[in-house]
């Protein structure tokens, strides 16, 4: 399953982020480091669903269907905050990040508003710069990625030099536990002009490495939160920090938590993404006036939350993630009577012989051919898989 990694510093609203993601009960308070233990939940991406094409409703077998989109689950885990200087021990330092060593890409939350110093103090909205944290929390992962080459370097390169093994491949080993495969590091050494023998590794160079290994194993949008606080300055900040990090979205974690939950007390319905909602139920006055002010102010004026778009962002967009549906040339339901229970996240570029690998290894062990479900084409294991394609796998057994 996907995993995302959600990093900020204290009190920037990521424990709320999270709870808007997951609608999981996580502690919230407005001060530094109330969260200690990493948060581990469910979230979900959006994928339009492909059962109204066949006119059939689509029963999941892991998720949900809500509106026109399927939901599927990917994991999420939210740890303490950073502060500057945590690789030093400053603050709780940074051995929460080992946390999210194996995830696939990072949420990145900040403080649109500028309201919290570089510590996660309360100082008032505008009264401090929100870019400032991207830069020195991009600096604190590329010095996590730093001090695991420069504990292992010396071994890397005499292993490689006694066993006469590329370097690279030395490097992809040893950092394999943050993610980091060989195309990564050679991506890294072409960028670096190294070949596979180099050998003189001083600490500036490991750190460019360091620094070209976390790009590519770990990339990451940011979630410019808080816009609720106050949109104008909000917008301000965050025109300003698209410039130099166009993938930059803007997030408000508490009002997408308010209307999941709303929407989950059945008093209105909302799918997340959206840029409206529906009242089904009397309001109270008081979450009438809620609602409007995010109506007004988030929906209306930002297009939606942010929160779904941040994470269909990353895994879709930055990740090169598709969804693809196995079914049926006859029918499109399972054993048990589930329409189109089932929909995979496999990278761009995977071959239908990569997804009936995902679906069972004995479907590719005895792979005999593929069809395109909704052309009926006859597709070869090395045919490249599309966004929502819809592919019945016949095997030998």
């Amino acid at each position: 399953m996907v995993l995302v990694g959600i990093v900020g510093k204290p009190n920037v609203g990521k424990s709320t982020f999270f709870k808007a993601l997951t609608l999981q009960p996580v502690e919230i308070d407005n001060r530094p480091f109330v969260t200690i233990e990493p948060n581990k939940g469910v979230a979900y991406v959006r994928v339009e669903d492909v059962g109204p094409e066949f006119g059939v409703i689509s029963n999941p077998r892991h998720g949900f269907i809500k509106g026109k989109y399927r939901f599927v689950p990917i994991e999420v885990i939210d740890i303490a905050g950073l502060v500057p200087g945590a690789h030093e021990g400053k603050g709780l330092g940074n051995q929460f990040l080992d946390d999210i060593r194996k995830a696939d890409g990072i949420i990145m939350v900040v403080d649109a508003v500028g309201a919290t110093d570089e510590e996660g103090h309360f100082v008032g909205p505008g009264k401090y710069d929100p870019l400032k944290d991207i830069k020195w929390l991009e600096e604190e992962l590329d010095y996590w990625f730093y001090n695991v080459l420069k504990r292992n370097i010396d071994k890397i390169l005499r292993v490689a030099k006694i066993e006469k093994r590329p370097i690279d491949r030395e490097i992809a080993k040893i950092m394999s536990g943050l993610n980091v495969n060989i195309d990564h590091v050679k991506k890294a050494f072409r960028d670096l002009n190294l070949d596979s023998e180099f050998y003189d590794f001083d600490d500036e160079l490991l750190f460019k490495l360091a620094h070209l290994l976390r790009i590519y194993s770990k990339p990451f949008v940011i979630a410019a939160n808080r816009i609720d606080i106050d949109p104008d300055l909000a917008e301000k900040n965050i025109e300003r920090i698209k410039k130099e990090y166009p993938l930059t979205i803007p997030t408000s974690g508490y009002a997408e938590y308010i209307l999941k939950e709303l929407d989950k007390q059945g008093k209105i319905s909302y799918i997340p993404g959206e840029s409206d909602f529906e009242i089904l139920k009397p309001l109270s006055e008081k979450e009438k006036k809620v609602l409007d002010f995010i109506k007004t102010n988030i929906l209306e004026r930002f297009g939606s939350t942010g929160v779904q778009n941040a994470l269909d962002t990353l895994v879709f967009d930055v990740l090169k993630y598709i969804a693809v549906f196995p079914g049926g040339i006859d029918k499109l339901t399972d054993k048990e009577g589930n329409v189109l229970p089932d929909c995979f996240l496999l990278k761009e570029g995977s071959t239908v012989l990569d997804f009936a690998r995902k679906i069972h290894e004995d479907l590719a062990k005895h792979f005999v051919k593929a069809i395109d479900v909704r052309t009926r084409k006859i597709l070869g294991k090395d045919y490249k898989l599309k966004h929502r394609d819809v592919i019945h796998i016949v095997s030998s057994k």
